[in-house]
């Protein structure tokens, strides 16, 4: 496991690589980030965008959602898998919206966490992205990185990793390191073909000296 300084020094080095980072899911309000967020489960960003440039224009409020068949909603994000789930959850979603929040996306975390199709790292992305409070949401990026590194354990469930990380990372930098976080491990430290002899992290992560051992330096 990392040392304080270690850490600090890995989010400094996450920091100078993509001082951008951002979320990548394309939307103008709260709601609609909503409704991208849940589309991306099991879904790259870059589908998600090519599907809601159209969808949103379309559905502008909970209530267009719920003026079509569900089988039409299901067309209309056929090319996302899961899409009959999501379809009938982005229904019920709105539904509840509706009922309960005035048709407005509520700011609470447990709240949003009790809509259709809304879990956890929903729940996180959409409270730091949309309404500014500190969250750590935890994808298979941020698993994945902060795992191969060392900032929490193997074994660390999703929740566990979240908890890990919260402890570690100064508060006011858990939303910036969520988006570094994810850059780093979709750009960089990827799934299938980390780019371990680049890494400035290298010596201090204990999946890419693993990787790295027994390769010969040129």
């Amino acid at each position: 496991m990392l040392n304080k300084r270690e850490i600090r020094y890995c989010l400094d080095q996450m920091g100078e690589m993509f001082p951008d980072a951002h979320c990548e899911l394309i939307h103008s309000n709260p709601f609609e980030l909503v409704i991208a967020v849940a589309l991306s489960a099991q879904c790259t960003d870059v589908l998600v965008n090519k599907v809601t440039q159209e969808l949103f224009e379309k559905y502008k409020t909970p209530e267009d959602y719920l003026k079509v068949p569900l089988e039409e909603l299901q067309q209309d994000i056929r090319s996302i898998g899961l899409y009959r789930n999501k379809a009938n959850n982005i229904q019920k979603l709105c539904k509840m919206l509706l009922e309960n929040y005035q048709g407005e996306v509520p700011q609470e975390r447990d709240e949003l966490i009790n809509l259709p199709g809304v879990g956890r790292k929903t729940a996180n992305v959409v409270v730091s992205v949309a309404f500014g409070i500190p969250a750590i949401a935890v994808d298979t990026h941020v698993e994945r990185v902060s795992k191969r590194l060392g900032l929490c354990r193997w074994k660390d469930s999703v929740l566990e990793v979240e908890k890990t990380l919260m402890k570690k990372i100064p508060e006011e930098e858990w939303s910036v390191t969520h988006h570094r976080m994810i850059f780093f491990g979709r750009y960089h430290c990827k799934a299938q073909n980390p780019q371990c002899p680049s890494c400035p992290l290298l010596e201090l992560c204990r999946e890419g000296k693993k990787r790295m051992k027994g390769r010969v330096k040129v």
